[in-house]
C-alpha cells in the first residue's frame, strides 16, 4: 500500500532523524510483562463519559512540535501559518517519502475561516523536519497564488464534461454577511498512482457537506470534482445542525478517506461510513449510508472529524470531543463528553479500536487532550504522529494571553501500547 501505516523500517532513517534529536523516544519497562517494550494502557476513566486530563495526554514540548510551513503573503504579519483542522501524511511516491500538509485557512483580511476563505493550499517536504514548500501550482495558473490547489474562485475553469467548482460550491452574497462560502478540513491522499482531496463546504456555503476531488495531474492538480458531487455533498440531509442554517441544504461533515489495498471508504461525521466505487467518482450506496457499530457515550454530545486508521491488523475510530468542566455533587470538579451544557475546557482527540472496519468498536478513551480535529498518520521510519491545531474558539486556548498558541500546524508523537493492548495515546512521560 502506499499509505504507510506500520511500525517495521519501510524507508530507511530519512524520514525523521531530525525528529528524533529534538523529541525523545520515551521507552518502558512493564515489569513481568512479555512485551516490556510496550507502554501500558492506562484504565479507563470512570464513569464512561469522563474525560482524562493528565498532562501526559496534552502535546508538550517533549514530545510535539509546531511545522514551519513555508509563508504566503497573508501570513507574513503573524510570522506563521494561521491553519485549523491539520492535516498531515506521507506517503511513498516513486519509491520515496512524500510528506502533505494541509488544512482550514483563512483569506487575507478575515479574522477567522468565516463567512468565506477562499480555498485548499498544501504544503509538500521530504520529511517531518521539512522544508515544508508550497507545492508549485505556478505551471498550472501562472498568475494565481502558489500553493492554492482548489478554490471556488476557479469556477472560470469549468467546461463541458470537466467541473472544477459545482454550483453549490461557489461562492455567493447576502446582505447579513456579505460574500459567503467556505471550505473547511481538507484532507490529501495518494491512491492508485493518483491524489485526491476530500473536504467540506461550511457553514456558510450554499450547501453545507463533504465533497471529493481528483487530480488529473500531480499533487498540484489540476484538480476536478467527482461525479457524485456535481449537485449535492455526499450522503443525506443531516440531523442536527447549526440552528442558522437551513435544515435543507445541511449535509455529514467533516468527510475522510480511508483505503486498503484497491478499496476505499468515505467516513462520515454522525458516525456513517460507505465504500467507494472502483472508479471513485461517487460511494456505492448514495443514501441510507450504515453506521459504525459504537460504544456511545449516554447522552452521545456532539462529535467532530471522524476518521480511520488501520494499525498492526487493528482500526482505530478518531473522533473530536469537546471536553466540558462541570461542578460534581461533591464540590470537585468534573470533565466530561457526556455533559452538553457544561463549560467548553478542552477540543480532545477520543479513540476506540476494533478488529473490522466497520466495528464493533471498543469504549473510547482520551488519547490526546487538545488535540481534537486530528489525523493519525505513520512517517517514513514507522513513527505514529498526529496533527493538532489548538481550538482557538473556546476552552482554554480562548485565553487572549495564549492567542499565539492557537491555529497552528502541530504535530505530537503518538505510542502504540502493542498487540495486548491496542491503545494509541500521545506518548506520554516514562513513569
Amino acid at each position: 500500500m502506499p499509505h504507510l501505516n506500520r511500525r517495521t523500517l519501510l524507508l530507511g532513517t530519512a524520514g525523521t532523524l531530525g525528529l528524533a534529536g529534538v523529541l525523545p523516544v520515551v521507552t518502558w519497562a512493564n515489569e513481568g510483562s512479555s512485551q516490556e517494550e510496550y507502554p501500558p494502557n492506562w484504565p479507563g476513566v470512570k464513569p464512561y463519559g469522563a474525560a482524562d486530563t493528565r498532562k501526559d495526554l496534552w502535546p508538550r514540548d517533549d514530545n510535539s512540535r509546531v511545522l514551519e510551513l513555508e509563508l504566503r503573503p497573508r501570513d507574513e504579519e503573524l510570522g506563521r501559518v494561521w491553519i485549523r483542522d491539520t492535516y498531515v501524511n506521507c506517503f511513498v511516491v516513486g519509491g520515496k517519502p512524500r510528506y502533505v500538509a494541509t488544512g482550514t485557512t483563512r483569506a487575507a483580511g478575515l479574522k477567522s475561516s468565516s463567512p468565506w476563505n477562499d480555498g485548499i493550499f498544501i504544503w509538500v517536504a521530504e520529511s517531518l523536519d521539512g522544508p515544508w514548500e508550497l507545492v508549485d501550482t505556478t505551471g498550472i495558473r501562472p498568475g494565481a497564488e502558489k500553493g492554492k490547489v482548489w478554490s471556488p474562485e476557479f469556477v472560470g475553469e469549468n467546461e463541458p464534461g470537466r467541473t472544477v467548482v459545482a454550483p453549490w460550491q461557489e461562492h455567493w452574497y447576502d446582505e447579513e454577511h456579505g460574500k459567503r462560502g467556505n471550505v473547511w478540513a481538507p484532507e490529501v491522499h495518494y491512491f492508485r498512482g493518483a491524489w485526491y482531496i476530500v473536504a467540506c463546504m461550511g457553514d456558510h456555503s450554499r450547501k453545507v457537506g463533504s465533497f471529493l476531488l481528483k487530480s488529473e495531474g500531480g499533487i498540484e492538480g489540476p484538480y476536478r470534482v467527482v461525479e457524485g458531487n456535481l449537485d449535492k455533498p455526499f450522503g443525506d440531509l443531516a440531523p442536527g445542525g447549526p440552528e442558522w442554517i437551513d435544515p435543507q441544504v445541511y449535509h455529514h461533515i467533516d468527510g475522510g478517506l480511508h483505503t486498503e489495498g484497491d478499496r476505499a471508504w468515505l467516513v462520515l461525521h454522525n458516525h456513517l461510513y460507505s465504500e467507494f466505487r472502483d472508479d471513485m467518482e461517487d460511494i456505492v450506496q448514495p443514501t441510507n449510508l450504515p453506521k459504525f457499530e459504537q460504544a456511545p457515550y449516554s447522552p452521545e454530545p456532539y462529535l467532530e472529524g471522524a476518521h480511520v486508521f488501520k494499525h498492526e491488523g487493528k482500526y482505530y475510530l478518531v473522533h473530536a470531543a469537546w471536553n466540558r468542566r462541570s461542578e460534581s455533587p461533591d464540590g470537585s470538579t468534573r470533565y466530561a463528553y457526556n455533559t452538553p451544557e457544561a463549560e467548553r475546557y478542552q477540543y480532545d482527540a477520543i479513540i476506540a479500536v476494533a478488529d473490522n472496519f466497520e466495528g464493533p468498536y471498543s469504549k473510547r478513551w482520551t488519547a490526546g487532550v487538545g488535540a481534537g480535529h486530528n489525523n493519525l498518520f505513520a512517517d517514513a521510519d514507522g513513527q505514529l504522529w498526529a496533527t493538532f491545531f489548538r481550538n482557538p474558539v473556546a476552552g482554554y486556548w480562548a485565553d487572549p494571553s495564549r492567542k499565539d498558541d492557537a491555529a497552528v500546524a502541530g504535530v505530537v508523537r503518538m505510542e502504540w501500547t502493542g498487540p495486548q493492548g491496542n491503545r494509541i495515546y500521545v506518548q506520554r512521560r516514562e513513569r
